[in-house]
């Protein structure tokens, strides 16, 4: 297991603006690490860093590496990387971003890791606001910036206690020992990395297994992928969710404790496209009703989650409540916008049974929605091609723009094109719009007041979406161009 260095200690991260690294970048220049770290773009995150006390430098340049002692990467960081190429050949020591973030969870006698295909960002956050609304004063290192601390998305204190989200997405998760874990949900996803979903179940355990400060790991018993590690795991196990786990009749088993842990249900639960509400009950007993400041089911999924977790850590079901009546949730996770008498979601998700979901929640405003998504990796597109044709169901009109294939290698016959007719060969309308710039214009004839439209993607698209709705804001006051 790897320990964080002397303070005396220059670091380096390269792709320092990511989401990931920045906040490792965060915890170190807390811990009173002198930092510096590289980009290719200047955005908030770099921004805020600056104002914290590291050096950033737009662009990466071997040049940047004078008087620095270890070097931080990502998966993300090609080979090729000047920087990183220029660490090898002086001989810097060269550590994972996972390393880092595993030294930091190390230092908390309470540390609590969050993995999943999606929904742990919101859950990592839902729990932190918890335990702050508690008193507890936690720590956190998540990807995303958090709503009710100041959009930021990282923080130290001296508290003991820690939340951490771990990625999964490149096996790097067996860095990071949490003494407690949260299994959202396990699906075949980052297809570049794993061959399938029994290879990310199997990672998954590993990881589990091989982390002497695990204490107890609370499983999504919906979910399938997840409900199927329980029974290769060693610590105590705490099941959460909606419905009743498969082959278990509510009736009989309410009121009943596992040997290892226990069974946190959401009863009644409903949602809309502003909030949910459910009945919070812990092995068959009623502790609380719970109003979720949210949107959509799967929102609750991710709240109690946070519940579960908040439960065993002794916070008060009526504390639990007002937190999470109060949870802001995460910049850009069904974030909504107005503009003009339309509604504009933006949304970092790409996996399909994640646009299910959210679109499944817009279509809670019955209003008419149009879809817009730049998929991602060719390996997504061919392996889920069939759940990608099922997730836009709720959209009367989905937009998708050319593919980015984050570096693969492009597979024969899989292409935007490709999905594009898988879609519609279910039924949706869809457009194909290969330049993403074009897609504003065709917003402006499809879209009218009292509609809604749901954006899936990354940054650039959401600034593709701040410049529909300021154009909109525009046209209201002088008329269309």
């Amino acid at each position: 297991m790897y320990a964080l260095p002397a303070l005396t200690t220059r670091i380096h991260l390269i792709g320092i603006g990511g989401i990931g690294v920045s906040g490792v970048a965060h915890a170190l220049l807390a811990k009173g690490y002198r930092v510096s770290g590289s980009d290719v773009r200047e955005s908030q995150l770099t921004l805020q860093l600056r104002e914290l006390g590291a050096i950033v430098n737009i662009g990466h340049s071997a040049d940047h590496l004078r008087e620095v002692d270890l070097v931080v990467v990502s998966t993300a960081i090609p080979e090729g990387n000047p920087e990183l190429v220029a660490a090898r050949e002086r001989g810097l020591e060269v550590r994972h971003r996972s390393e880092l973030l595993g030294a930091l969870v190390a230092a908390h006698p309470v540390a609590i890791g969050v993995i999943g295909t999606h929904g742990k960002g919101t859950t990592a956050s839902a729990i932190s606001w918890i335990l702050e609304v508690a008193g507890k004063r936690p720590g956190f290192i998540i990807g995303g910036l958090l709503e009710n601390f100041a959009k930021t998305n990282s923080r130290l204190t001296h508290s003991g206690v820690l939340v951490a989200e771990v990625d999964e997405s490149d096996g790097s998760l067996k860095n990071v020992h949490p003494t407690i874990a949260v299994v959202n949900n396990i699906e075949a996803d980052h297809l570049n990395y794993y061959e399938n979903l029994e290879h990310v179940q199997r990672t998954v355990v590993a990881a589990l297994g091989d982390n002497p400060r695990l204490t107890h790991v609370f499983v999504n018993a919906d979910d399938a992928g997840a409900r199927a590690i329980i029974s290769h795991l060693r610590v105590p196990v705490t099941t959460f969710g909606r419905t009743s786990p498969v082959g278990t009749d509510p009736a009989s088993s309410a009121g009943e404790t596992s040997e290892t842990g226990h069974e946190v249900r959401a009863v009644a639960a409903s949602a809309d496209f502003v909030q949910g509400h459910y009945t919070l009950v812990r092995d068959g007993v009623v502790l609380a009703e719970i109003d979720v400041s949210l949107p959509g089911l799967h929102n609750l999924d991710n709240s109690l989650a946070a519940a579960s977790v908040a439960l065993h850590l002794d916070v008060a079901p009526d504390v639990i409540g007002r937190a999470l009546a109060t949870f802001k949730g995460l910049e850009n996770r069904f974030t909504v916008v107005q503009a003009a008498g339309r509604i504009l979601v933006k949304d970092y998700i790409s996996h399909p049974t994640g646009i299910k979901r959210v679109l499944e929640a817009a279509a809670t405003g019955q209003r008419k929605t149009t879809a817009v998504f730049k998929p991602y990796r060719f390996t997504m597109v061919n392996y889920l091609q069939d759940d990608y044709a099922e997730a836009f169901h709720d959209a009367d009109h989905t937009i998708i723009t050319d593919l980015y294939p984050a570096g693969e290698v492009p597979i024969p016959g899989i292409d935007t094109a490709f999905l594009c007719d898988k879609i519609r060969g279910r039924g949706p309308r869809v457009t194909y719009v290969p330049l993403m710039e074009d897609i504003v214009e065709v917003l402006h004839r499809e879209v009218g007041p009292g509609e809604q439209v749901v954006f899936f993607g990354g940054d650039d698209l959401f600034r593709l979406a701040d410049r529909y709705a300021a154009e909109l804001a525009h046209r209201a006051v002088m008329g269309p161009a």
